[in-house]
């Protein structure tokens, strides 16, 4: 009869270093590791025939992303939670994966190793965890409805391509001679982008552009 602390586990992650240090944490807490993946490709098809309760998965792999990944499990294998272990703590990462991808745990690396016990044993139990770096960042989101919003709003590669520019300090006249379209034209781009982002100024937009990683400080 199978142990019922014993947690079924696959790890996902394109470092063999990566894998068999998690591999030891898990074991040494009396999980068992069903299955190893170096992409999220061998992801999907290994966890329909290993039939993991819990998959652990670097966000940002070669080739097929992690999110694309966790929403092709979650259709292959509903059963299976899916944590995601990523280097990064973005919020457009983070809501995406909990929102869209049906994620319910999000590890940073530099999370301490009790950290990563901990969210295994918490989503096979059915519940959602979120390393302590992250969760200030969800309250943000959740208590500030403009935000929500702002995150929720998708653009078109020209209204990125505009609102990166502005993020640059560009005039709607700069913009125009660098995309090949009138002043008006980028103006109403600009103004456009304010309503979807409900955004008021200028600066908001820089600011966002910013907070988006759209345009990059140097």
């Amino acid at each position: 009869m199978e142990n019922q602390s014993q947690i079924r586990v696959m790890i996902v992650d394109d470092h063999h270093i990566v894998r068999s240090s998690l591999r030891l944490l898990l074991e040494r807490h009396g999980h068992v590791v069903v299955a190893e993946a170096a992409s999220a490709e061998e992801a999907v098809i290994l966890a329909p025939k290993t039939r993991p309760q819990v998959v652990m998965m670097d966000l940002e792999m070669p080739g097929c992303d992690g999110l694309t990944a966790a929403r092709r499990l979650h259709k292959l294998t509903p059963s299976a939670k899916v944590i995601f272990l990523s280097a990064h703590d973005e919020e457009k990462d983070v809501m995406e994966a909990l929102t869209t991808a049906g994620v319910t745990g999000y590890l940073l690396k530099s999370d301490a190793p009790e950290e990563l016990i901990s969210a295994v044993r918490a989503v096979n139990a059915g519940k959602r965890y979120l390393s302590p770096s992250i969760t200030p960042l969800l309250l943000l989101h959740i208590s500030d409805p403009r935000r929500s919003r702002t995150m929720g709003a998708a653009l078109t590669p020209r209204e990125r391509e505009v609102l990166r520019l502005v993020g640059q300090g560009a005039m709607s006249k700069e913009i125009a001679a660098r995309l090949n379209i009138s002043p008006k034209t980028a103006q109403v781009h600009r103004e456009n982008l304010k309503q979807k982002l409900n955004l008021r100024t200028t600066a908001d937009l820089v600011r966002y552009a910013i907070q988006q990683k759209i345009v990059k400080l140097t």
